[in-house]
Parts: structure tokens; C-alpha cells; sequence
């Protein structure tokens, strides 16, 4: 495997910390009290991590098949992408639906999987 055929895998998870974050940002912006606040930033990553690791993670054993996978997680990202736009991060939002988008295209025509950045090490 080349360089930047791990490196995009190596992405490839970076981003989904990064949806992560960004689903937490719009919550802690979202929310109009302290506590709504803290229950969004930390419900709404937590909801999200919960199902991506159900059907979406390498080893569930719930893992969805193509192309549901890649459907689910254009789902997610666009979510992420969505909410960090509406909580006043325009740019940061392009940004990131911009190297989602390339990073998911290389993934496909290199026929990639997350799974396979484990194997590698």
C-alpha cells in the first residue's frame, strides 16, 4: 500500500473525529441554556458514535454492507457538515464537506476500507 493510499485512510478516521466535533460544537451553539447546551454537545456525538459503531465500524458484527454503508455515512457527514454551517461555521463546514468528499471519492477508487488501516499495522 502506498504512502498516500494510508495516509487517506489515516484521513479517513481524522475525519471522523472531526464529525464528532462538529456535531458537538452545534450542540453546545444550539442549546439556550447551560444545560441543554451540555446535553446536546455531549448527546449528539455520543448518538452519532453509538450508531457508527454499530453499523459502521470494521469489526461490528452489524456492519452494514454496500451501499448502505457509504449511504449511512454520506448521511452522517452531511449531518456534521450541516450542523457546523447552521452554527455559524460557514467556511469551516465548506472546508471540511470538501476534504470529506475527496477523501471518500479516493477511497472509492482505490477500493478502499477503513478496516483496512488496521491490517496494515
Amino acid at each position: 500500500m502506498t504512502i498516500a493510499k494510508s495516509a487517506n485512510l489515516a484521513l479517513s478516521f481524522i475525519l471522523e473525529l472531526c464529525m464528532l466535533a462538529a456535531l458537538g460544537y452545534w450542540g453546545f451553539k444550539t442549546g439556550s441554556a447551560t444545560v441543554v447546551q451540555l446535553i446536546l454537545c455531549l448527546g449528539v456525538p455520543l448518538l452519532a458514535a453509538v450508531v457508527w459503531g454499530i453499523l459502521m465500524a470494521p469489526a461490528s458484527p452489524r456492519r452494514l454492507r454496500e451501499p448502505f454503508h457509504l449511504i449511512l455515512e454520506v448521511i452522517i457527514f452531511a449531518l456534521a457538515i450541516i450542523a457546523l454551517y447552521t452554527a455559524g461555521q460557514p467556511t469551516l463546514a465548506a472546508i471540511f464537506g470538501v476534504v470529506y468528499v475527496i477523501n471518500a471519492v479516493l477511497r472509492l477508487v482505490w477500493h478502499q476500507r477503513p478496516d483496512q488501516l488496521a491490517q496494515r499495522q
